[in-house]
């Protein structure tokens, strides 16, 4: 009944912002969902994991072991803090297993999605490029520069440390872009980006890809 009733309010809400029809809403409301839902199964693929193996050396149990633990505590009912805080303290997983087993323990029971994080979505991207990196700097982050490549990126800089660093708001500034430029030598540098704060993992998917397009694109251009 619950879901029923959120159902019908994010059509309605649909409804107010776009004009639709109730039908036409109901369909795009019911799309979206049935996507969502698509990606919790498909994002929450075990061969994502770190190595069974690699796990179980560290701690001495396999992933479905640590599961099943949780899953006797009440885990599905406990934050990610609250689930972390026991494996580290009650069951002695080291710290950086135990926040691994607490992320994909919520993936895999539905409590979270790929790149979901406390503040929305955020995804990333990196890049090597075959030129120094003050180029590779002022290729992403100068207007004009940027043009060349991205021509429509809605992109207004919020604050930059040369050839280091900069940030951005994206559009309506309710999602943000962090990048960050590192030297691999004279001619060679990486760029590493992340798009923060997206609404769910359907624009997750879809941003992570154009970033993947758009570097490469920035790489042809660089190198060309």
């Amino acid at each position: 009944m619950t879901e029923a009733k959120t159902f019908k309010r994010r059509v309605r809400e649909r409804m107010s912002k776009t004009g639709e029809s109730y039908t036409a809403a109901r369909v795009q409301v019911a799309q979206k969902r049935d996507r969502n839902d698509a990606a919790r199964t498909r994002l929450a693929a075990e061969d994502e994991r770190p190595p069974v193996e690699k796990l179980t050396d560290a701690t001495g149990k396999t992933w479905d072991e640590w599961f099943a633990i949780l899953d006797r505590w009440g885990a599905r009912e406990r934050t990610h803090r609250d689930i972390a805080k026991h494996l580290i303290e009650e069951l002695g997983a080291p710290g950086w297993w135990a926040q691994s087993i607490t992320y994909w323990y919520e993936r895999s029971r539905g409590m979270r999605l790929k790149h979901q994080r406390a503040d929305g979505f955020s995804v990333t991207a990196t890049r090597t490029i075959g030129v120094a990196v003050d180029a590779l700097y002022e290729a992403f982050v100068d207007d004009v520069e940027r043009k060349k490549w991205f021509e429509d990126a809605p992109m207004s800089l919020r604050t930059a440390q040369p050839t280091k660093g900069a940030r951005f708001d994206w559009e309506d500034g309710s999602t943000r872009v962090v990048a960050w430029f590192e030297a691999k030598g004279p001619s060679k540098s990486t760029i590493a980006l992340a798009h923060e704060k997206l609404p769910d993992a359907d624009e997750a998917e879809t941003m992570k890809a154009m970033w993947r397009r758009k570097l490469s694109e920035l790489k042809s251009h660089l190198e060309s």
